[in-house]
């Protein structure tokens, strides 16, 4: 299947209009993508078997980011969220990235960690080495525990185990590695963690409490790179400047909290849409932003020797095509087909790839304009829905309130109320 990125325009057609051009430039028939419209996606009767106590639904809108190319290969993306501009900055950094052969990724691969811990072991040290002597019996017992993973060319291959000190003693910390293959993996690591640890507690002659994956997936990293184009960022004052400002984000953990929502905006988004645990993966990402000791920014961003910004991002993603909600709600699978992925490797390529340029585009708003001009200027039309007026009254509301630069709900009421006026005199 060839996908084409690159569709001119797309913001001046209707969102049935849109749907059949994503659909086309995903080489995919319309039918492929219904799940994404409200009527035919996720039911009641679905969601009341995902969670508990269902009594309704939200809705997200989902937008389509354009221009991206990720390891050589077009993506149209799929993003869900309900925060104005973040889907057009997304496509207008990819844009600016594109000229330079768009984004280039690295993955260490899809390995999760489940941890075991040991409690009121009186030889801490000798423990620690007995466990690790006793490794290959322990990833075998593992192992027993998912027979398809194993078969897939996954399943438990490692085994650290490390003391612990804390406030109330020294503590064992078995980490049992997994390969989940193409699965985000929660389930199976946990599965074989409590299948392992009443034979570690044996071994170990005390007992074990918590049994539980972690998600600071420090074993399942992607890295992001991309090159941007200097002249259609604004220049080299432009360049100059954002890296100055990533500099301030690397070296001040205030402003690297923000600098990291921004990434967070376009992560979360496609992490969204795709069905996957968006708690699991914002908790390993901020982990990994404080892994040296303070908290630090995701990203950095440097001037190469023609000028250009060169941009990379490296983040732990625990995403996958297999299993949860990534299978049983059908706006997901919807939006994994327009992807066009087929491996988790695809998938979290994909993420950081929109991550790094959702990065970029807020950077770039705020040392070139301010974000308030462009983001102000795109939640607009949600300020004209908030002051009460009808579809086809948004635009003509969102217009006068930009161009008079009153961008407020009060205000919008009153350009409203106009509006209205004049309709009803003519």
């Amino acid at each position: 299947m060839t996908i084409n990125s690159r569709i001119s325009g797309l913001r001046d057609h209707t969102p049935d209009e849109r749907l059949a051009l994503v659909a086309g430039g995903a080489g995919l028939d319309a039918t492929a993508l219904e799940a994404l419209q409200p009527h035919a996606g996720l039911s009641l009767a679905q969601a009341d078997h995902m969670v508990e106590n269902v009594v309704g639904l939200i809705g997200i809108p989902v937008g389509v980011a354009t221009n991206f190319t990720v390891d050589g290969v077009d993506r149209l993306i799929p993003m869900a969220t309900e925060e104005p501009s973040v889907v057009a900055a997304a496509s207008n950094a990819a844009r600016m990235a594109r000229v330079h052969g768009g984004f280039t990724t690295s993955y260490t691969g899809d390995v999760m960690i489940a941890q075991i811990q040991v409690l009121d072991a009186v030889d801490p040290h000798g423990t620690r080495f007995a466990l690790l002597e006793a490794r290959e019996e322990l990833l075998a017992l593992a192992n027993e525990q998912d027979p398809v993973l194993v078969s897939l060319g996954g399943g438990a291959f490692d085994i650290s185990v490390r003391v612990l000190p804390t406030r109330v003693g020294a503590q064992i910390i078995v980490h049992l590695h997994v390969d989940v293959r193409d699965a985000m993996g929660a389930n199976a690591v946990n599965t074989m963690a409590e299948a392992i640890a009443p034979r570690i507690a044996e071994l170990a002659d005390t007992r074990t409490l918590l049994r539980i994956l972690t998600n600071k997936a420090e074993l399942r990293l992607t890295r992001a790179r991309a090159v941007f184009d200097a002249e259609l960022l604004g220049g080299a004052q432009v360049v100059s400047d954002i890296v100055a400002a990533s500099a301030f984000a690397e070296a001040d953990p205030y402003r690297a909290a923000t600098h990291n929502k921004g990434i967070m905006n376009g992560i979360t988004a496609v992490v969204l849409a795709t069905g996957n645990d968006t708690r699991a993966v914002e908790s390993g990402c901020h982990s990994h932003a404080a892994r040296l000791g303070g908290y630090s920014a995701l990203s950095q961003f440097e001037q190469d020797a023609a000028g250009n910004l060169v941009g990379t991002l490296e983040v732990p993603l625990a995403v996958g095509l297999v299993g949860g909600a990534t299978r049983a709600h059908p706006t997901a699978q919807a939006a994994v087909r327009l992807l066009g992925v087929e491996t988790a490797r695809e998938l979290a390529s994909i993420v950081a790839a929109v991550g790094l340029a959702q990065n970029l585009a807020a950077c770039r708003a705020l040392a070139a304009e301010g974000i308030q001009r462009g983001h102000m200027t795109l939640h607009a039309r949600t300020i004209a829905a908030s002051a009460g007026a009808e579809v086809d009254e948004i635009g003509d509301v969102a217009a006068r309130i930009v161009a008079e630069r009153r961008i407020r709900v009060e205000y919008a009421r009153e350009v409203l109320a106009e509006l209205r006026a004049e309709k009803t005199t003519a």
